[in-house]
């Protein structure tokens, strides 16, 4: 199992929203974040100087099995690209267990309904 966290900017969310949807991952969480890149300029509208260094964006974080996790990051990266300085970053990161807390199934089984397998 591979958790798979991506960064992207909030204009393509819903790109990647349908992208995912696309490639059968129906379940994820997604948080509105703040981070501070290299590129910073001060941007003035109205007279008023703004300071542009801090970036908002949107994490994606989605387990999955090994099975699925180069369709997920490629529905990720071709959804996300803009091809311009931004577009954000997606890492991999290995899961040791999980578990459903309803019915104590351990593993990957865990993360998926049996059922609709069949």
């Amino acid at each position: 199992m591979k958790k798979i966290e991506a960064i992207i900017r909030k204009t393509k969310f819903e790109d990647v929203k349908e992208a995912l949807l696309d490639a059968d991952i129906e379940w994820f969480s997604y948080y509105d974040v703040r981070g501070i890149g290299k590129a910073t300029q001060a941007r003035i509208y109205r007279g008023v100087v703004y300071d542009t260094s801090i970036i908002e964006r949107i994490l994606v974080s989605i387990i999955v099995r090994d099975k699925n996790v180069e369709k997920t990051v490629a529905a990720i990266e071709g959804a996300a690209r803009t091809g311009e300085i931004g577009d954000g970053r997606i890492f991999i990161i290995p899961i040791e267990d999980a578990i459903r807390i309803r019915t104590g199934e351990r593993g990957d089984i865990a993360l998926y309904n049996a059922e609709q397998e069949k």
